[in-house]
């Protein structure tokens, strides 16, 4: 019988010290494995979601929840920006490329985002089917959303309001698929593009001074619909006509004509009494002399706050590291107690089967055998709570990502980084550890003396 079948039967003989062990050292590297996945993936999407955005521009506020928001789609806008003010900010020479977003509701948990082309240009994607949105409320969607959606192009979707599920469903107006993304393996993955007069429209703006309205022969539904759409601010516009018949009863067109009149002029008035917003604009420098001259003039001159990407993802993930070095000194205050309690279990065990060891010993087995015997048991423990830790671990990121919702979107539960490999090793190195003592013990053990102690 070789040395770990052997180490096995003497951990059968002790379960529940051993189960204890393992336990320990389950919890220790359950803790580690979450904050080497945490750590790790938290690291790589803040840098690869970024890469390529120099600037994000938004309304004043928190510049980390403009940050969050804009680019990592994880938290509320700060506000809405006035159009006609980011525009002239594309105008300007120490910008290179502005990408403009308009941010207000979601399909499904996902984010429909107004946009034009240059969201594309900027993250460096390409469509890996169809083409991309020309009119109002066609859609480009991201990879993971027509995987788990079940999308496909030509398919239609309505969104709700706001960035929850349960917010108000805009049915009058519904989406149709035109493309799909190539599968990036960024947070676009889980996107919804549309054209920012799409997102006006929903919530009772028109577009059309801006030269991005629908032109097609529905467009003087569109118009209509818009009317009553419900905006971001909870007010409904809406038509007061006392002295116009009701249009049901109307013998002829003409009435029904200039009641499509009457309602252009209405919509004619608001777009001129409302200033189209959108949410930010991620900017990418023309030249170096911008990363010190742009944000300062924005912050000072504009009604409108600059965020550099790399500042605040830095600050972020340094005020996450302070949260991170204690849990990780916690795991290893378990892990520690995980060794003392397998050397208390092997030390208290070896004192109750000398006689077995010394009869070992008769029977021609070699010292060596007995300290291998001793030690295995050790790592077996350890070990196995190690692959316990592991399995725990990744299921706990993925409970946490379930409950964090859109946050939750930065963290891929069941993605395993060569690091944990290590936390195997640490298994391996605290079992043998543990074990040295009492192995030696063993190593050393006399067959006469023990013999003559049991008679």
């Amino acid at each position: 019988m070789n040395i770990f079948k052997l180490a096995w039967q003497y951990i059968k003989q002790n379960r529940s010290t051993a189960i204890l062990g393992v336990l320990l050292a389950a919890f220790g590297s359950a803790i580690l494995c979450i904050l080497m996945l945490t750590s790790k993936q938290l690291e790589n999407q803040l840098d690869q979601n970024s890469r390529g955005i120099d600037l994000v521009v938004g309304a004043k506020g928190s510049p980390t929840q403009l940050i969050l928001s804009s680019i990592y789609h994880v938290d509320n806008p700060t506000g809405n920006i006035r159009y006609a003010e980011a525009q002239r900010l594309q105008a300007n020479p120490f910008v290179r490329l502005a990408v403009p977003l308009a941010l207000g509701d979601n399909f499904n948990g996902h984010r429909i985002i107004g946009t034009d082309s240059t969201f594309l240009q900027i993250y460096n994607m390409s469509l890996r089917d169809g083409q991309l949105f020309e009119n109002d409320f066609e859609a480009v969607i991201g990879a993971d959303v027509a995987a788990q959606q079940g999308l496909k192009i030509g398919d239609r979707f309505v969104g709700a309001h706001g960035l929850s599920d349960e917010g108000h469903v805009h049915g009058e107006h519904p989406y149709v698929i035109t493309g799909i993304l190539e599968r990036s393996g960024r947070l676009t993955d889980r996107l919804i593009l549309t054209t920012i007069s799409s997102v006006w429209a929903v919530h009772g703006m028109d577009g059309d001074d801006q030269g991005s309205a629908d032109d097609d022969e529905n467009s003087e539904e569109a118009d209509e619909d818009a009317v009553f759409a419900h905006g971001h601010s909870g007010a409904q516009a809406s038509v007061n006509k006392p002295d116009e018949p009701d249009s049901s009863t109307s013998v002829d067109g003409e009435d029904e004509e200039e009641e499509v009149v009457y309602v252009k002029n209405i919509m004619g008035d608001v777009a001129g009494n409302m200033e189209l917003e959108i949410t930010a604009m991620l900017i990418q420098y023309s030249n170096p002399a911008a990363i010190g001259q742009l944000p300062r003039m924005i912050n000072q001159s504009t009604a409108m706050q600059a965020a550099s990407p790399a500042l605040e993802s830095a600050r972020l993930f340094s005020l996450l590291g302070v949260g991170i070095d204690s849990l990780e000194l916690l795991a290893y205050v378990i892990m520690f107690m995980a060794a003392f309690s397998v050397f208390i279990s092997l030390y208290n065990s070896f004192k109750n089967r000398k006689y077995d060891l010394a009869i070992m010993r008769t029977l021609g087995a070699s010292r060596g055998k007995l300290f291998g015997i001793v030690i295995a048991e050790g790592i077996i423990i350890t070990l196995v709570g190690a692959i316990v830790g592991l399995v725990l671990g990744h299921l706990a990121m993925y409970y946490i990502g379930a409950q964090a919702g859109n946050a939750g979107s930065l963290i891929s539960a069941f993605q395993f980084e060569p690091e944990e490999a290590w936390l195997l090793l640490v298994g391996v190195v605290i079992g043998f550890l543990a074990a040295i003592i009492p192995a030696l013990k063993a190593y050393n053990t006399s067959i006469s003396q023990t013999l003559s102690e049991t008679d």
